[in-house]
């Protein structure tokens, strides 16, 4: 099964490279301007969400044995779905090397290189599929990620749609990042007689460096999202006047330009 795992996995590393290039070919939104290959990325980042997201959902809801047993328990098409997402988060990578410094990434390679290296031992090995498909929920909360990163590069915050696309990354963050986090995390405390002491290492690493980074994310985007675009009460004697409306409408934009597209 290593090598079927293994094809799959380059044949979805060209398609994702491929789709990185088909989309130079295509228009990006005018407002993206400054940032087309974010806006590209991004798109792509969102195809490969919706695709292991949703496909993990369907698949633990027609097979629970794979969550019942996340070390044998597992159709053989679980298999590829796994494999289809380390395809891309090594083209990801790659694609990441090739438009941005050392710097700018280091943080999103680091975060790739962890979840690669959990999500291998499942191809390299055809053991724990289940528990790499349980760990795929969390792309549904990135696909929520990445439409909010979307509109923000349209410059459509503050409107209906981000505040929603906000409230859902928040609601998907906690039942389909924090919650199956919190899952695996239990499930590897009490199953660590039956995996080798190198996994447990591996996947203890995994899901702390994520669980981290997640709960970091829901802080900020609460406080950028939430918190900070109440409207505040008028200063006395200030008097409101149309730049100083832009400026604060500004912010939310340039608050998120940092780390905020977290890829699962």
């Amino acid at each position: 099964m290593a090598h079927w795992g293994l094809l799959v996995t380059g044949a979805s590393f060209a398609a994702f490279r491929g789709l990185h290039w088909a989309l130079q070919l295509l228009p990006t939104p005018a407002s993206t301007a400054q940032d087309r290959w974010k806006w590209r990325n991004i798109c792509v980042s969102l195809v490969h969400s919706l695709l292991t997201g949703v496909g993990a959902l369907l698949g633990l809801s027609l097979y629970p044995q794979m969550a019942a047993d996340p070390i044998h328990g597992h159709p053989p098409w679980a298999l590829v779905l796994v494999a289809v997402s380390v395809g891309y988060f090594l083209a990801d990578g790659v694609d990441m090397l090739r438009n941005q410094t050392l710097g700018q990434a280091w943080e999103l390679l680091c975060h790739h290189f962890v979840v690669v290296s959990c999500l291998s031992t499942a191809i390299l090995s055809s053991h724990y599929v289940g528990l790499s498909v349980v760990s795929l929920l969390l792309e549904l909360n990135s696909a929520c990620l990445h439409l909010r990163k979307l509109l923000l590069l349209s410059h459509q915050a503050p409107s209906l749609a981000f505040s929603m696309a906000s409230w859902a990354t928040l609601a998907t963050l906690a039942l389909f990042r924090l919650v199956p986090l919190a899952w695996m995390s239990l499930w590897l405390i009490q199953q660590q007689h039956q995996v080798p002491p190198p996994l447990v290492i591996l996947g203890g690493t995994g899901l702390v460096t994520v669980g981290a980074i997640s709960i970091t994310l829901g802080v900020r985007i609460l406080v950028s999202d939430v918190l900070r675009s109440r409207p505040h009460p008028p200063i006395p004697g200030h008097k409101e006047t149309r730049g100083t409306r832009r400026c604060c409408e500004g912010e939310l934009v340039s608050r998120d330009d940092s780390t905020l597209s977290l890829k699962d």
